[in-house]
């Protein structure tokens, strides 16, 4: 699957740290470096000029201020600070410049390696013990930082560019997640209160939750006239989405009327995502499903979940800023014959259309059983291609008051399966070991699929800048 979100460039606050009686040309070296990495990567740097302070490093207190003035002119647009140590660096004045900036944004630390033929007083760096006494006094502190997967590594290697761009996800999905709006239509299905939530502990980590009541959804749905120009547009738009040959078509204007008065709510509350009731009010009350919509919001990087799963919308966006490609609501449904390690995954489905390429707008039929099965025309039948697999899930814990996630990485298998609706198989490494966290602690049957492999990422972000309780399950070996 590639599908890349359209994202705006990412910044970074660069501070470049010297240490007084070692060589002054590092710094310059490294400014150069810095420029051209990013440039490279598509990243904008923000940093001092050679006018600012000696060679646009930061050294003494006098420098972190002007530094810091810079970075707090540019806060809104400032997603991490990157620390460079050609090298030891001042950790005082990389902590002064922090403090007085005060972005609130990851943090990650460079340091650059000595050459072995370098190491006379005029040439060497010590950036390797520097760097140490840089990530103490953050500690001592208290900000957050990240770390290069080397110790030492310069900014021209291969290894760094991988942890930039592993930066660069980070700090997406932590600016995405603090100011988060999700919308949230309809109530929870009566049955379901595995989808129950907290708003006020959303609230109290910048995610906003607006809600509407289904019938002011449905009923200004009604009032659109069937000729309106707005349903002829939507049809077509369904239409150059996916195949509608099959649908009556009553109920594709039905569809179109739901879809419409979706969008609006959308655009006037300024919402990024949103999730849903659709079981079974939407068919007994308006005569169709909303999973097309549903799926084309998600594919269009707004994603859209079912059963009104407010923290699972929450985690389809938060993979959608990790991976930069659309993100999935499914069920732990069934297992996959006797393989321990493998489980069929599925919804009645709303899947965006990267993950079913043959996907064809169809009835669901486990929920026509109980509304009428011309009662749910706008489901999707489709199935998934083997794939790389990351699944998580994030959850309100009411009684602790925290916000708590799982995430963890697998692949998506093109093994047979014989069903309907969206559905998948996947693989999971010691999949029995999962399935007894999800629970023992008591974690929704919902999760949240993305085909990348981008865990590293969510946990990052999730336990080390937002504060969650992460469990990352068969997480690599430091």
């Amino acid at each position: 699957m590639s599908h890349s979100s359209p994202s705006p460039r990412t910044v970074f606050g660069v501070i470049i740290s010297n240490r007084d009686f070692f060589p002054d040309q590092l710094i310059g070296d490294a400014r150069r470096d810095v420029l051209q990495i990013f440039e490279e990567n598509g990243v904008e740097a923000i940093l001092l000029s050679p006018e600012d302070t000696k060679l646009g490093g930061v050294e003494t207190h006098a420098d972190a201020r002007k530094c810091a003035e810079l970075f707090r002119k540019e806060r809104d647009r400032i997603d991490g600070v990157l620390v460079v140590l050609p090298n030891f660096g001042d950790e005082k004045a990389v902590t002064d410049t922090l403090k007085i900036a005060d972005l609130n944004v990851p943090i990650l630390v460079q340091a650059y390696p000595d050459d072995l033929e370098k190491l006379d007083v005029v040439r060497r760096r010590d950036a390797f013990c520097g760097k140490i006494s840089v990530c103490n006094n953050l500690r001592q502190v208290g900000f957050p930082y990240s770390l290069t997967n080397k110790h030492v590594v310069s900014l021209q290697d291969q290894s760094f560019k991988a942890d930039l761009n592993h930066f660069v996800s980070v700090c997406r999905v932590v600016k995405g997640l603090r100011h988060l709006r999700i919308g949230a239509v309809g109530a929870r299905p009566g049955a379901f209160n595995t989808v129950r939530y907290s708003e006020k502990i959303l609230e109290r980590n910048g995610i906003n939750v607006t809600t509407v009541d289904l019938s002011e959804i449905l009923g200004k749905a009604e009032k659109i006239h069937a000729d309106d120009l707005r349903v002829s547009e939507k049809i077509k738009e369904i239409d150059d989405y996916t195949s509608t040959t099959e649908v009556p078509s009553d109920k594709l204007v039905q569809m179109a009327r739901l879809g419409i008065v979706l969008d609006e709510f959308v655009a006037k509350n300024q919402l990024d995502c949103t999730a849903i009731q659709c079981w079974t009010s939407v068919q007994s009350n308006h005569g169709c499903n909303v999973c097309t919509s549903m799926s084309m919001m998600s594919e269009n990087f707004m994603p859209s979940a079912c059963e009104v799963d407010v923290t699972g919308v929450l985690t389809m966006y938060a993979m959608q800023l990790a991976s930069g490609s659309p993100s999935a609501l499914v069920d732990w449904n069934n297992n996959y014959g006797a393989e321990d390690d493998k489980c069929v995954l599925f919804h009645c489905g709303n899947w965006a259309k990267s993950f079913t390429p043959d996907m064809k707008i169809s009835t669901a039929p486990i929920l026509g059983t109980i509304a009428g099965e011309e009662n749910t025309w706008g489901a999707l039948d489709g199935r998934t291609p083997a794939n790389p697999l990351t699944y998580a899930r994030i959850t309100t814990d009411d009684t602790s008051g925290i916000i708590r996630a799982y995430v963890g990485e697998g692949q998506l298998t093109d093994d047979e399966l014989k069903t309907f609706g969206n559905r998948a198989v996947a693989q999971v490494p010691k999949l029995q070991k999962l399935l007894k966290h999800v629970c023992n602690e008591g974690f929704e049957h919902h999760v949240v699929m993305n085909a990348s492999h981008s865990a590293s990422v969510l946990n990052e972000a999730f336990s080390r800048y937002l504060g969650w309780e992460v469990y990352y399950h068969q997480a690599p070996q430091d």
